[in-house]
């Protein structure tokens, strides 16, 4: 069985590289406006691969690997069911059902401090990141469209 994706490699990169970059700008205003750690979600992303009291520099950096890898996964995944027509609604729909996933199922079985961030500042970057990915995505395909 081979899978057809629906858009190019370059948009594909365009687009992870745009919903990877500005995905986290929900839960860092959020923590700017509320007076919170800006850096708690950075820092639970890299308790994902380090100790979670491991140095500062070095759970950004593991935080970069984390969020890049996983960002780039659910984005080859993804684009292999979205459409060109409309991708950036059906984009946001797919980031909603993937930060459920991500959420409440993945975070609190295997990545606690994850699951200890609030839920609707980190549903929020979820969100974005679907906006971020199906927008480009939407207007590269228009472009291209005769």
């Amino acid at each position: 069985m081979s899978v057809t994706l629906r858009f190019s490699f370059r948009e594909l990169a365009w687009a992870w590289l745009a919903a990877t970059a500005l995905s986290g700008a929900p839960s860092t205003l959020w923590a700017l406006c509320t007076g919170s750690d800006v850096g708690e979600a950075t820092w639970a992303a890299g308790a994902m691969l380090l100790p979670a009291d491991s140095p500062r520099p070095w759970l950004f950096v593991a935080a970069a690997l984390v969020h890049g890898s996983v960002s780039a996964f659910w984005t080859l995944a993804g684009c292999a069911l979205l459409p060109r027509r409309h991708t950036a609604p059906w984009a946001v729909l797919m980031a909603a059902a993937i930060g459920l996933l991500d959420l409440r199922v993945i975070a609190p079985t295997f990545f606690p401090s994850v699951a200890a961030l609030a839920f609707w500042p980190q549903m929020a970057d979820h969100l974005m990141w679907g906006a971020c990915l199906g927008l480009p995505l939407q207007l590269m395909a228009r472009s291209r469209s005769p």
